[in-house]
């Protein structure tokens, strides 16, 4: 008897997987994943849809995509957990982190989408009885262990990447003189308001100061944000970025400062938190105004005492990180309306820098057009490449107010990338609200013009809804969030045009 208690002692437990998972939690969670990968299809749609409604236009992946890259993830991770073999479920779900990270998808955005996973999986427990309180512990360790390898391989890939870009942008800035820059850090525009952001965005990027770009949706607050983090002495530090709208309230301050282990249900080990993970680098919080008062009075002290305090600790963690915030509204009336609060902008109100609508440099209209031109016949592999653009339709352009700025532009130019059958593009290929303008320069006629009429509302409402449909293959779900009506108006719409 003493003889075999020695023998036991002599073979040490094996330790858990990443420190959290052990080899009877995957036989626990067997019936789970075999009924996950059974009902893989619909598990799959479900996510989507959430993720669809949780993000909106502002999701980073399309249905074709996002399906693509997690059908495939969980055929893969599931296989492998089944049989055991957890460094082939290592290599895998790093495998997706890099693809995630290709893509330039946001962190935060991957990792409200694992929770999103975790909501439509849970679906399948109630068909795989009987199901434990051991069996959502397993399942929890096991989504914090794809959440710890699919983070490794994003970030590695992710500063691969920018040190790749920060090459290739230094080679490019030594060639121009200042005055002459026609592109920036991933900007374009050669246009005085151009240049004069340029000059502003260096001399951020020379400094620690917090900052605070003001600009309308759509003219690329992200890319300025990059652009002074790239400026800086340590461009290969890290970049975190955050759209305070896209996160809910109750998980917005577990992410910005991270949490204890045993801080709250579902907390099994410590997360560092956003702010932690720029440690050197700059965090940029995008639309700061749709942030909760009390968590920007937080925010706040994190500004001004250098630390930060994890949610569940009573330590305040030293931070060297430098802040860039966003917002889409005028400060002063956001203070006024209680949507910023008045102490936060102060702070904020140091350094700012406003980036000019694109109806203010219509002269750069031209080389946007020829840079998405570029950007997308890499992307989208079209069998025929678009060459350019048609006379009319950069009159057309030129005259639009592109209440969307440059990203209604990308957006225009995109739907004649997917729509259009020719190498030019074409007015026709091109949104009623933007081919539909008065007279063109020169005498120009638009589409509608040359048939003798301006569109109704009523030709616009069923070209948009038309659009809608194609691009969501169909989908009237999906179709309505992209309009943003109810689906009861997108169905009475559809009668009404006899688009069904």
């Amino acid at each position: 008897m003493k003889q075999a208690r020695q023998a036991d002692h002599a073979v040490p437990a094996k330790p858990p997987y990443f420190h959290l998972l052990w080899d009877h939690d995957l036989v626990a969670l067997a019936a789970v994943l075999d009924a996950i990968l059974k009902r893989r299809d619909e598990v799959l749609d479900h996510w989507y849809r959430l993720y669809v409604i949780h993000f909106g236009d502002s999701r980073s992946l399309y249905e074709r995509e996002f399906i693509d890259i997690f059908s495939n993830d969980l055929a893969a991770t599931i296989g492998d957990l089944r049989v055991g073999d957890i460094d082939k479920f290592t290599v895998d779900v790093r495998r997706v982190g890099e693809a995630l990270a290709q893509r330039r998808v946001p962190f935060p955005e991957i990792i409200v989408s694992m929770h999103l996973f975790e909501e439509s999986a849970s679906r399948v427990f109630p068909l795989v009885p009987p199901v434990t309180g051991k069996t959502y512990l397993a399942f929890d360790k096991l989504s914090h262990c794809r959440m710890i390898l699919l983070a490794d391989a994003y970030f590695r890939s992710t500063q691969a990447i920018a040190n790749a870009r920060i090459r290739d942008l230094e080679r490019e800035a030594a060639r121009l003189p200042d005055n002459q820059r026609s592109r920036f850090h991933g900007l374009v525009g050669a246009s005085a308001p151009m240049r004069t952001l340029y000059e502003r965005i260096e001399a951020a990027g020379a400094t620690r100061g917090t900052i605070l770009i003001v600009g309308e949706s759509g003219t690329g607050k992200e890319l300025v944000a990059r652009a002074i983090h790239e400026c800086s002495s340590a461009p290969q530090a890290p970049f975190v970025a955050l759209n305070c709208a896209a996160i809910p309230r109750d998980l917005i301050e577990s992410e910005l400062f991270g949490y204890k282990r045993g801080a709250f249900s579902g907390a099994i080990s410590e997360h560092l938190g956003l702010f932690r993970s720029a440690e050197g680098g700059t965090i940029f919080l995008d639309e700061i105004t749709e942030m909760d008062p009390h968590t920007q009075s937080k925010l706040l002290r994190a500004l001004q005492e250098h630390t930060v305090r994890p949610v569940g600790s009573s330590v305040e963690v030293p931070i060297d990180v430098k802040l860039i915030a966003s917002t889409n509204r005028e400060p002063e009336q956001a203070v006024r309306e209680g949507s910023l609060r008045q102490d936060l902008y102060y702070r904020l109100q140091a350094n700012i820098i406003r980036i000019p609508p694109l109806r203010e440099r219509r002269e750069d209209i031209a080389l946007l057009v020829e840079h998405f031109i570029d950007l997308f016949n890499e992307q989208l592999k079209r069998p025929t490449p678009i060459s350019g653009i048609a006379d009319d339709v950069l009159a057309a352009m030129q005259q639009y107010e592109w209440p969307g700025n440059v990203r209604e532009l990308s957006n225009a130019l995109e739907g004649a990338f997917t729509f259009s059958h020719n190498p030019i593009i074409t007015l026709a290929d091109l949104p009623a609200t933007i081919s539909a303008q008065g007279p063109r320069p020169g005498g120009v006629p638009s589409a509608h013009e040359a048939r003798g009429a301006i569109p109704t509302f009523a030709d616009v409402e069923r070209e948009l809804v038309a659009r809608a449909l194609a691009s969501s293959e169909g989908n009237k779900v999906k179709a309505a969030k992209l309009l943003r009506i109810s689906r009861k108006k997108l169905y009475a719409t559809i009668d009404k045009y006899g688009l069904g």
